[in-house]
């Protein structure tokens, strides 16, 4: 989850734009999130598959966590 300020702790988890098993390329939109104050949207920062989702709609994130796994198909987690 990308820190949006200094004060900013947590983000709310919005849309996902892929589903786990999805092709995703770098560039694309991945997910929505909010502040308190905004809303963005992340891309994608690599190729590959959305391999987990560790974070549902709705749901409180602390910044700098991972929120979710790109890699190949059949790769382990």
């Amino acid at each position: 989850m990308p820190r949006q300020g200094q004060s900013v702790e947590t983000c709310i988890m919005g849309h996902w734009f892929k589903q786990t098993g999805d092709e995703v390329k770098a560039g694309e939109l991945l997910f929505s999130y909010e502040t308190d104050k905004s809303s963005f949207e992340e891309e994608a920062k690599a190729d590959g598959y959305l391999l987990a989702c560790f974070f549902g709609e709705g749901d409180e994130v602390p910044v700098l966590s991972e929120v979710a796994l790109i890699g190949e198909m059949g790769e382990a987690l």
